[in-house]
């Protein structure tokens, strides 16, 4: 009988992340693909995304609503609670041998704490990554310690996962997942852009994505002020924002993008421009700006600049593209400055991706196909050994 894969998403960037692991499982004959969608997916206000995953030729077996329509600490935490009453109905309905979750959001705690109490097995990808600003860090790490099965982006990443307590032997270095989809998609090229976006590039051209920084002690608000502060000074530039994520003051944001967009005519604002546009914008842009992981982990692919705003992303594996600064005007000005400087433009030729050169998601579905994940569920924990530990 076909092992059934239960993959779960609750995101725009996870589902790019995890279309190649997803058309794998569909396309063998040992294993039999079910979908969950979840979250963002589902929200009218985020732009409806399951519809992307439809279009790319897949069926979604089952959706869980669970974002309320508020984005404080107290809407958050209801929406978790609401995720895991459906993912109880969900999973129990369709009954899956594993799980397939990626990544540190609210939605994936969720499933992969549902799926404990069900004993499922869970695989968890991008796990042992470190985002200090964000409550997301919490979450990655709880998820990792309620799976079976990792599949982690980079060494040190997989070196954490095993200190957290996980048996060697079911920690697997496969690489970054984002980098498949700029090996396998083809991109479009700027008159296809321009015509499907509605806008002409111009001399120069920047993508922006700012998400709320749920750690820091300055508000995400404040920061955002503090980038459109800048950006509103810079002259013949184009300027393409994303939306932000259904996080704490996400909302808030997404209020301030749009009444920026709609004061200024160089600046556009989008839902969601799925991975393709996302990809295909970031081969023609100048640079990334804000705070979101595909600066640091997609990014440098395309040898490209990324602005790094504030510590949302402190912690993760860096390549020399990036441009790190705190979120004040001086400090973003000053990046900003660095990204177009000669110099800065000249080293981009030699950047290398730390996250690798692509082909995780056919090692993740290879390993799913192969590894015996009977009686996987009861774990033991691995100690290190006193040596690692730095004891005498």
């Amino acid at each position: 009988m076909n092992q059934k894969i239960c993959v779960i998403t609750g995101t725009r960037a996870d589902y790019g992340l995890l279309r190649w692991v997803m058309q794998g499982i569909n396309e063998d004959s040992d294993l039999n693909l079910q979908i969950i969608a979840t979250g963002m997916h589902l929200s009218t206000e985020f732009g409806l995304t399951y519809k992307a995953i439809e279009a790319d030729g897949f069926e979604i077996t089952s959706k869980v609503k669970m974002l309320t329509s508020s984005d404080t600490s107290v809407g958050i935490a209801k929406s978790i609670g609401l995720g895991m009453i459906g993912f109880a109905d969900a999973l129990n309905e369709l009954n899956p041998d594993l799980i397939v979750v990626l990544g540190d959001r609210f939605e994936i705690f969720a499933a992969a704490a549902t799926a404990l109490v069900a004993r499922i097995p869970v695989a968890h990808l991008h796990g042992g990554e470190t985002t200090e600003g964000a409550f997301d860090e919490a979450f990655r790490h709880s998820i990792t310690k309620m799976s079976h099965l990792h599949f982690v982006a980079a060494d040190e990443y997989k070196q954490r996962v095993i200190q957290l307590g996980e048996q060697p032997e079911h920690v697997f270095l496969v690489g970054g997942l984002g980098i498949d989809n700029i090996k396998r998609l083809k991109l479009l090229g700027r008159n296809a852009l321009e015509a499907d976006l509605g806008f002409k590039f111009g001399k120069k051209n920047l993508l922006i994505t700012f998400h709320p920084v749920t750690l820091e002690n300055s508000s995400a608000v404040n920061q955002m002020e503090a980038l459109l502060s800048v950006l509103t000074q810079l002259e013949e530039t184009q300027l393409i924002f994303t939306m932000p994520n259904a996080d704490t003051e996400g909302r808030t944001l997404i209020k301030i993008v749009k009444q920026f967009a709609s004061q200024h005519a160089n600046a556009h604002a989008f839902t969601s421009l799925g991975q393709l546009r996302y990809l295909s914008c970031i081969a023609q842009v100048d640079g990334v700006v804000g705070n979101s992981s595909s600066g640091l982990t997609e990014v440098p692919s395309f040898k490209k600049g990324t602005i790094n705003i504030g510590d949302r992303q402190r912690g993760r594996l860096q390549a020399t593209s990036i441009i790190n600064c705190k979120p004040t005007e001086k400090s973003i000005a000053n990046a900003i400055n660095t990204l177009y400087s000669p110099a800065f433009q000249v080293d981009l030729s030699q950047v290398r991706n730390p996250y690798g050169e692509g082909g995780a998601s056919e090692k993740v579905v290879n390993t799913l196909k192969s590894i015996n994940i009977k009686n996987i569920v009861k774990k033991s924990f691995h100690d290190l050994p006193n040596s690692v530990l730095g004891e005498k």
